[in-house]
């Protein structure tokens, strides 16, 4: 199997959540490469990559997020797969 990469923007009741926080454990959890930040704008981003069950499972995710988020748009683009090191969190 390939890998996959997509960026994901999250809106909504995002931040002040534990979003990143329930992101990074998911994709740790799974095995995915990345990164996981808030942005000005209030949205959460995300540079999600893997096989493409592993990307598919965490956009699937992002969708709900963690108990005591509200999502209410996701935006997932596809990008060329490039060197990404363990899942983290970026301020």
């Amino acid at each position: 199997m390939g890998t996959t990469r997509r960026r994901i923007v999250v809106r909504g009741m995002v931040q002040g959540v534990g979003y990143r926080w329930s992101m990074a454990r998911e994709a740790g959890r799974r095995g995915a490469r990345g990164w996981v930040r808030n942005r000005e704008d209030g949205a959460v981003e995300a540079v999600v990559e893997g096989d493409e069950e592993t990307v598919d499972a965490l956009v699937a995710w992002a969708r709900r997020g963690p108990a005591g988020a509200a999502v209410s748009d996701v935006a997932v683009d596809e990008a060329p797969p490039g060197p990404l090191g363990p899942f983290e969190i970026r301020a």
